[in-house]
């Protein structure tokens, strides 16, 4: 079973040297991890820090780094963390989501599948 999916930062990480990382790795989400996530302290205080708390869970590596801390995340551009936010929805989302979208060349209409996510 494929766990682990790659993914490309719209902007990137900008580390303590200025380096851009933009190459991730993000794998499905657990149980422990909702569970874990939506019990943190900074979650407790405020609810909007969830997704932060997840995506440190759940990101394997960016760039170089494997130790990918909340502080890692929270750092990110507001574009990558949206990007990341929709990606975790497609990668664990159980149902799947259909999207209707049409050819700019020849406006045929198709419907597009784009949850969950298949490796």
């Amino acid at each position: 079973m494929h766990t682990d999916y790659e993914f490309t930062l719209p902007r990137g990480y900008v580390d303590g040297t200025g380096e851009i990382h933009r190459q991730g790795v993000m794998r499905l989400a657990t149980a422990k991890d909702e569970i874990e996530a939506v019990d943190h302290p900074r979650v407790q205080a405020n609810e909007a820090y969830l997704p932060v708390i997840l995506l440190s869970r759940v990101i394997v590596q960016l760039g170089p780094i494997t130790d990918i801390t909340p502080q890692v995340v929270e750092t990110l551009f507001a574009s990558d963390i949206a990007y990341l936010e929709d990606l975790y929805l497609r990668l664990n989302s159980y149902e799947d989501v259909i999207v209707k979208a049409a050819c700019p060349h020849c406006n045929h209409e198709l419907n597009l599948k784009v949850a969950p996510l298949s490796g």
